[in-house]
């Protein structure tokens, strides 16, 4: 017990330090843990950076968002005006292949096209984050590639050999199945989590990543 509320508190001391969070509207509950985020914060970057936050503390190994996003009336933009703004930061971001196409309703992004790495996904979710008017962003990009299964395997494995955040003991586990990777098996911390899922990400061929992953802390 004593344990669990010496994590609870170091993730509301880190919510209020970070400046990027306004946080008297999260409510923490720990079990273990395993956090979980509630309440209202008003902004989608607020969203994203209290899950960041609560990772950063000794001890979590689950972090269940539960935020929603009210923005201030300020902030609001309607439906056109919003689908309008996240089109152009599509097309202007040179990260982002061209056939990306976004749509906005209720402050609600959904991202639809086709590219061929994870890379570029994640780019295009990055290039409407920080938009005026976003409450949410559904991802529904595709990725295509002809890579054969194998040679994807050996990409991600490589990947993983080569980052220093991942240990040489780790025991993580790479599988394919077809363009889909399964990554399983134990990881110390949420920087080696991320840098996992990102490497696998970033090979060429990876259409679907399924996290099995558990952090021990």
């Amino acid at each position: 017990m004593g344990k669990n509320k010496d994590i609870k508190r170091a993730v509301e001391d880190e919510l209020d330090f970070d400046p990027l969070i306004e946080s008297s509207g999260i409510t923490i509950q720990n079990v273990g843990g395993d956090v979980a985020l509630n309440g209202v914060v008003g902004s989608y970057p607020q969203y994203l950076e209290a899950v960041a936050a609560a990772r950063r503390i000794d001890g979590v190994t689950r972090v269940h968002n539960h935020l929603e996003v009210m923005l201030p009336e300020s902030d609001y933009r309607d439906d056109a005006t919003l689908t309008t703004a996240a089109n152009n930061a599509l097309a202007f971001s040179v990260t982002v292949p061209s056939g990306i196409e976004a749509s906005a309703r209720d402050g609600n992004v959904t991202l639809i096209g086709s590219v061929s790495s994870g890379s570029q996904r994640a780019a295009a979710a990055a290039a409407v984050t920080y938009l005026y008017g976003v409450r949410n962003i559904k991802n529904d990009i595709e990725v295509w590639s002809t890579a054969d299964p194998v040679d994807v395997l050996v990409r991600v494995q490589s990947a993983l050999d080569r980052n220093a955040l991942i240990l040489d003991d780790s025991d993580v586990l790479v599988t394919t199945d077809d363009t889909t990777v399964t990554l399983s098996g134990n990881v110390r911390t949420w920087a080696e989590y991320d840098a996992v899922i990102d490497a696998a990400w970033r090979a060429d061929g990876v259409y679907y990543v399924r996290n099995d992953l558990i952090v021990t802390g």
